[in-house]
């Protein structure tokens, strides 16, 4: 291969390989961005190219932190530079164009075997990433969901091309009947960096293998086999629509859900991960539902900006005394609101607001005495308006704060003039997570105590509460887990209290509602970690939703299920 390509001419790497019934095998040269085509009989070269290069418009390739899904970027010139390669007919192939050192276009390509392109996906498959919440922003500096691996197969008499993507963690499904033009059908979510597709469609079955693990993460690697049939896709389970300029709504790392006035109608948050931290509407009126706008949360009239800080510190501060309550300092507040008055919170819980609006809470960051968890935010409760933009700021008394570690603020709720949040896990000192209580009219904090079942997974970690919603008559239902995923996981429940006759300090007493474990196992991935929405509608069915960290160290599978109407 010395000398067939124009770009390092002297050190071809071919990269993968398929056959085709003529017995002719096509290569790719990654790095060299070159195809060749030998006659496996005589061991000849019969053909060999340039895979070229392609224009990119409307993507994102800057990795902000926080992160920000934006498609309003370009590229030129983009080198294909192909991985995978499939045969689709004894004249056509296609290759994921994955990239290396000099390029990457984030797209797959059919080809002849004259060399012409005669189709190319563009942006396509990074636009359907977003779509369904699975778009690593943290690739987009580089090659955003790198098409690994591309694998033809014909299902049910129609011809399909699956294109692997190494970082989105999932398989796109196309129908290759007119190459020049394929349509898009599906997507497959798959483990955490998926590398070999095998399809067998002798037996109606599709296998990838996806490489990483790591336990600590609570990823494992795995093979995932898919099934093809005439039954309704199963996935995604959330998608959204284009905004007004075309492009996907960008979307991900799900926390807190909200049942909405409306029928059908859930609302959700992101947390962290994000930046300038949006409310999104969900309409479950369809299969999958539908995620229809992004509403960023406000700062335009000052309220957070003007939160009390108490005891202003310098900045050494920190690094010289982290017990100090005061290191929440002007300096955090002000990276709470960018310059255009978005906010950079950590929203994990939020519910409808019984005047209108809605009820946030943003989990504060940062341990108290913990000189490697250097306390950088404290735990708000947010009340907007409709329109996202903030009305009222509330901190918690300040000999709570005292005591903070990172586990705060999760569940939000409202209930007769009182809104309760959960925190996530028992804080310095104390034995049980708290049950916040704030009093809308006296702005007085009370709290009761929730008891957190033991841990059972083999991995050990810990179990805490992530979302609270009212059931009306002082009940409320909320999310219990562990923080294990996949075949460590074992405690995702759902337990209702009552706060009837209780006082401040009193600790609730729970009834199991239904353990979910079983039904997260039958979606056949791994089970997530982190459920961390739950809402109820007015018909009474319950929704859960789980939060899929971005797609860092994740398979980005976001499963918005909904678990019909519990028992009174």
């Amino acid at each position: 291969m010395t000398g067939t390509s124009a770009l390092y001419a002297g050190d071809p790497e071919p990269e993968y390989v398929d056959i085709n019934n003529d017995n002719t095998a096509v290569m790719t040269m990654q790095e060299n961005n070159h195809l060749v085509l030998v006659h496996l009989p005589s061991a000849k070269i019969t053909a060999q190219f340039t895979a070229g290069a392609i224009d990119l418009t409307d993507i994102d390739t800057t990795e902000e932190d926080p992160a920000r899904i934006l498609l309003t970027e370009t590229q030129t010139k983009r080198l294909r530079e192909p991985d995978g390669v499939s045969w689709i007919t004894n004249k056509l192939f296609a290759t994921a164009n994955e990239g290396d050192m000099d390029g990457g276009s984030r797209s797959f390509s059919i080809f002849d075997t004259d060399g012409q392109v005669i189709f190319d996906s563009g942006n396509a498959l990074d636009h359907q990433a977003v779509r369904v919440g699975h778009y690593p922003d943290a690739r987009s500096g580089n090659k955003g969901t790198e098409p690994e691996n591309v694998e033809f197969a014909n299902f049910g008499n129609i011809p399909h091309l699956i294109v692997a993507e190494e970082r989105s963690n999932l398989l796109a499904v196309y129908d290759v009947t007119d190459p020049r033009a394929p349509t898009f059908k599906q997507v497959l979510p798959a483990g955490v960096g998926p590398e070999g597709v095998l399809a067998i469609p002798s037996r109606n079955l599709l296998v990838a293998a996806s490489e990483v693990d790591s336990r600590g993460d609570a990823v494992r690697s795995v093979l995932n086999l898919y099934r093809y049939s005439s039954e309704p896709a199963r996935y995604p389970t959330i998608e959204s629509i284009d905004d007004a300029d075309g492009r996907p709504i960008p979307w991900s790392a799900l926390s807190g859900l909200a049942a909405g006035d409306a029928a059908n109608t859930l609302y959700s948050i992101e947390d962290s991960f994000y930046g300038s931290n949006r409310i999104f509407t969900i309409d479950t009126s369809t299969k999958p539902a539908k995620l229809i706008a992004a509403t960023p949360i406000m700062d335009s009239n000052g309220v957070l900006a003007a939160l009390p800080v108490a005891g202003l510190a310098d900045a050494s501060v920190k690094a010289d005394d982290p017990s100090r309550i005061d290191v929440f300092d002007e300096a955090d507040l002000a990276a709470m609101i960018t310059p255009d008055k978005h906010v950079n919170l950590d929203p994990e819980g939020i519910a409808m607001a019984a005047d209108g609006g809605f009820w946030i809470v943003s989990e504060g960051a940062g341990t108290v005495g913990d000189a490697s968890r250097p306390v950088n935010s404290v735990n708000l409760l947010i009340k907007t308006n409709h329109q996202g933009v903030i009305e009222r700021v509330v901190r918690l008394p300040a000999e709570v704060e005292k005591i903070q570690v990172r586990f705060g603020f999760e569940g939000v709720a409202e209930h007769a003039g009182k809104v309760y949040v959960a925190f996530q896990r028992a804080w310095t000192g104390e034995a049980e997570p708290r049950i916040g209580v704030f009093d809308t009219v006296t702005a007085d904090w009370s709290f009761l105590r929730y008891p957190l079942d033991p841990r059972e997974s083999p991995n050990g970690g810990w179990v805490g509460l992530s979302d609270l919603t009212s059931l009306g008559d002082g009940r409320f239902l909320v999310v219990e887990r562990d923080n294990q995923g996949g075949p460590d996981a074992r405690i995702k429940r759902l337990y209702r209290f009552d706060i009837q006759g209780l006082i401040d300090g009193d600790t609730v007493a729970k009834t199991l509602v239904r353990d979910i474990l079983p039904e997260l196992k039958a979606l056949g991935g791994p089970v997530p970690e982190k459920i961390e929405g739950l809402a109820v509608m007015a018909n009474g069915d319950v929704f859960v939703v789980n939060d899929n960290d971005g797609v860092d160290d994740n398979n980005g599978e976001t499963q918005l299920m909904n678990l019909g109407a519990i028992q009174p």
